[in-house]
């Protein structure tokens, strides 16, 4: 679990902001269906009203359950989508700790309770609720607002709500979300391309900086590479023993890919696709790269996806990688800032034409691309 520091000015006390609240699409900055980099930026940006924050997901299965933003001081919790890592489910647990603003109207907060008289007032006639098995009243508003309330009650209670009021608990459940660039497939072909589905594009190896413009537009940033610790020790190696070579980067985050760019020739060299689970430490610097790689030696015609347990994509085990490509040997042992890195050392294996950097946890974190 990550926590940020704590930050705390006055006026953000435990239950003072208040956040506009849009049944059926979000409340405040966060939006059902964001992916999670743009709910940490907002968050960034609002250091002293978000100044307490947790992050909570399963280590050593990170796609078995969500991976959750917590907000402890204001009482709320955005739940993602593990595979996906799109904002799924928004929900108040807490509604002492946080005020919400509907139109013109609050709701929430240490002074305005949202008992169910003041919930049905403000949101209109609703489909009838029920009972659960654990003494909870659940009320719908659907479909122009699909949300719900969680009221817990006894059954005594239930049959008494005109006269009676209780506290709730608010979720928000996700729109069906359009088909956009976002977790677009891209299909590796080892050795030669990279292939878009949704745009189209063909990226081979050896194109240029201006073949990467037309097909992909600029890209996010741009970095000289750092030169490689054992070729810097090398006694044979005429070059100079710096920490910069020629080679460059183009850095395209919101697609989770980097390319690497020959510093002579200016033609692609490399390509690093990025799965941006938590517990990595390039954990939110990426957008998840949702590729699939087709193994040369076992699958199809290129765009042929007529055997899925022989294509390698960021939901694979390094364990069923193995059985796609065979056993590699030992890896190499990859540290990052080891001084400032909690997360400790990857594995890195490396085949003809690619390699996979593992966690401890035996998911992929980066794949490297390049020609033998």
């Amino acid at each position: 679990m990550l926590q940020r520091p704590r930050r705390r000015c006055e006026g953000t006390a435990m239950g003072a902001i208040v956040l506009d609240l849009r049944p059926g699409l979000g409340i405040g900055p966060f939006t059902i269906g964001m992916p999670i980099c743009e709910a940490f930026a907002q968050i960034e940006q609002q250091p002293n009203i978000y100044d307490v924050v947790h992050v909570k997901y399963f280590d050593e299965e990170p796609l078995r359950l969500d991976i959750v933003i917590s907000f402890p001081d204001h009482g709320f919790h955005l739940r993602f989508d593990p595979w996906s890592q799109r904002l799924r489910l928004i929900e108040i647990y807490d509604v002492k700790r946080l005020q919400m603003r509907y139109a013109t109207s609050l709701i929430g907060g240490p002074t305005t309770l949202p008992t169910f008289i003041a919930v049905y007032q403000l949101f209109g006639p609703t489909f009838p609720g029920f009972m659960t098995e654990i003494e909870v009243f659940i009320l719908y508003f659907i479909p122009d607002c699909p949300s719900l309330f969680l009221f817990p009650l006894s059954i005594q209670i239930a049959g008494m709500m005109g006269k009676r009021s209780c506290h709730l608990s608010f979720l928000m459940e996700p729109l069906q979300l359009l088909a956009d660039l976002y977790m677009e497939e891209i299909h590796v072909k080892l050795g030669e391309e990279l292939c878009f589905s949704v745009g189209g594009q063909h990226i081979p190896f050896g194109a240029s900086p201006q073949d990467v413009w037309t097909e992909l537009g600029r890209p996010c940033g741009i970095h000289q590479k750092q030169v490689d610790q054992m070729v810097i020790h090398s006694a044979s190696d005429p070059r100079p023993k710096t920490t910069l070579c020629g080679d460059y980067f183009y850095n395209f985050f919101t697609r989770g890919l980097d390319i690497l760019f020959d510093g002579q020739t200016h033609k692609i060299k490399k390509f690093v696709l990025h799965t941006n689970y938590p517990g990595h430490p390039d954990f939110n610097s990426y957008i998840k790269c949702n590729f699939v790689i087709h193994a040369s030696d076992v699958s199809g015609p290129f765009g042929e996806v007529s055997s899925a347990k022989h294509c390698i994509t960021p939901s694979t085990k390094w364990d069923q990688v193995k059985e796609i490509l065979g056993d590699c040997g030992r890896p190499a042992i990859q540290t990052q800032d080891s001084a400032s890195n909690p997360f400790g050392s990857t594995f890195v294996y490396g085949y003809q034409n690619i390699a996979f950097e593992v966690m401890k946890n035996g998911y992929i974190a980066t794949v490297t691309l390049f020609q033998s």
